[in-house]
């Protein structure tokens, strides 16, 4: 695998350079305002030519008499500040004295000035509103920001039983405002910058100035500096161009639609990567143990918790493992099933027509095509396509003896079991890696699962996430750190931070805790 992504690599390196300097050959130069308000309208208008949404409003600024023209694109900003503060302010306040004429008498929140027409343009891309005076070299951005956005709402993938219902929207500003909602502190820093030549797109980082390590930061700058494409349009894309290893199956960054999910990995030292125009953002570095954590987990007693983690260890292994670990076992080890249960499986499969590894391929693709039909029906239709389903095509498959009784037992356990794990491209992986193990071990029986076991420790091993180890606290090996990977300890007894993410300040809590009664 790493040969053919090195290989990859030296093939397509030299056209992305070619695309590269084409792109840059043919990129325009915009310039500077002009003067003459009207070839500065003029020139707006050829920027944005066959774009009736352009709204160009022209008056005399009444303070100085100066012809003046307001500019932005409909539907992207409010028309009541518009109107209000802009609008209003300029035509119809009175005329005060020589020392004020200087102020622009706008009551919007944020009013910069440039010259660049490649500011004026991503300016009014993204919702603000032009000013152009005759005679002014220079053109005024106003924030008048007011484009249809949906409501906050409870996350639609990661579901919370007793944590925050607020989910991240489709808007950067926000999202990062609910972020700092939560880590209401001076430390948390943040650094912007434009990701995209053709259409760009407002990438934040999140960081805590005094826990995250500067060469992590340094390091996520320096990939984002370095991508060169066209549009970023949600933080899929974005992670798939930083991936250290982009044909690995495992995840390297973190997914998620919870503002408290972000808070808990920013406190802990990660970066947190928030992507305008996108519902989800980016966490990262992360390990394996990441994704089998939840916000849950630490507002519910520390017993249960733990007793869910291990649930979830066990769930991945019987969704990655259980079909063919059936597969081996019918096929070539037969020997480890007890008498009567082979007699019995021997009953069910008398009338099945195929080998098991075709057996149970048949009902895995089955699981996976209903799965999808679910999700992309509407909700009421879709749960009833799911459930009703399964049930209807398993009796009819059992009774037409296609599969045997207990394949529809092995399948729908791993069916239960992906649906446990709490991150949704942890699971999505999962579920992929089971089809080469079912043939794997169609073709070398329990030593084909046991070879495929330690390949992919191995990977995990070898994987990085941000340059950082992916398998830590696991490989290399901190003790410390398993308070917090198979079980959750009391919150009490992690009084540092983990050791894998080499954070700045390692205390998290005091050396004391309040004693109840009975100590």
């Amino acid at each position: 695998m790493e040969l053919f992504y090195r290989l990859f690599k030296l093939i397509t390196h030299r056209q992305i350079v070619m695309q590269r300097q084409s792109r840059e050959d043919h990129t325009p130069d915009r310039g500077t305002v002009e003067l003459s308000l009207k070839e500065n309208l003029a020139k707006l208008q050829t920027i944005f030519s066959k774009a009736p949404d352009l709204i160009i409003r022209t008056f005399i600024y009444k303070q100085t008499g100066q012809k003046a023209a307001l500019v932005y694109l409909c539907g992207l900003v409010d028309k009541n500040s518009i109107n209000n503060n802009v609008l209003y302010q300029l035509m119809f306040e009175p005329i005060v004295d020589n020392e004020q004429m200087s102020h622009l008498p706008i009551t919007v929140g944020d009013l910069k000035s440039t010259t660049q027409w490649s500011n004026i343009e991503l300016m009014l891309l993204e919702g603000h509103s032009i000013l152009f005076l005759d005679g002014a070299e220079l053109a005024y951005s106003l924030d008048t920001q007011g484009w249809p956005q949906r409501a906050i709402s409870d996350s639609q993938i990661e579901a919370s039983l007793k944590g925050s219902h607020q989910g991240f929207i489709e808007s950067g500003w926000q999202n990062v405002a609910l972020i700092r909602r939560l880590v209401s502190t001076r430390e948390l820093k943040m650094v912007e910058m434009y990701i995209g030549s053709r259409v760009p797109c407002k990438v934040t980082i999140l960081y805590m100035e005094d826990l995250t390590q500067p060469d992590l930061l340094q390091e996520l700058e320096k990939r984002l500096k370095a991508l060169n494409v066209d549009c970023i349009l949600n933080t899929g894309e974005l992670a798939e161009y930083l991936e250290d290893r982009p044909f690995s199956l495992f995840p390297q960054f973190i997914t998620t639609e919870r503002p408290d999910t972000a808070a808990s990995q920013l406190l802990q030292g990660r970066l947190c990567l928030v992507v305008d125009r996108s519902s989800s953002v980016l966490i990262a570095p992360v390990g394996v143990a990441a994704f089998f954590q939840g916000v849950d987990d630490y507002s519910t007693r520390w017993p249960i918790a733990t007793f869910l983690r291990i649930m979830r260890f066990i769930a991945c292994f019987v969704a990655a493992f259980l079909p063919g670990i059936y597969i081996a076992c019918i096929s070539f080890n037969v020997e480890v099933i007890p008498l009567d249960l082979i007699l019995s499986i021997g009953q069910f499969r008398a009338s099945v027509p195929f080998p098991p590894f075709i057996e149970a391929l048949i009902m895995e693709m089955m699981l996976e095509m209903l799965r999808e039909a679910g999700v992309r029906l509407p909700a009421p239709v879709g749960q009833t396509v799911g459930i009703v389903g399964g049930i209807v095509i398993g009796q009819a498959a059992v009774q037409a003896g296609i599969v045997s009784n207990l394949m529809v037992v092995v399948v729908s356990s791993t069916a239960v079991a992906s649906f446990i794990l709490p991150n949704y491209d942890m699971a999505a992986s999962i579920r992929l890696i089971r089809f080469p193990v079912m043939l794997i071990a169609s073709l070398f029986g329990i030593i084909g699962i046991v070879a495929c076991f330690m390949g992919l420790l191995i990977h995990v091993i070898q994987l990085k996430s941000l340059g950082e180890s992916y398998s830590t606290p696991l490989a290399p090996m901190r003790l410390g750190d398993w308070k917090d990977v198979f079980v959750r300890m009391p919150l009490w007894s992690m009084k540092k931070r983990p050791d894998s993410i080499r954070t700045l300040q390692k205390t998290r809590i005091g050396p004391k805790r309040s004693k109840g009664d009975e100590e």
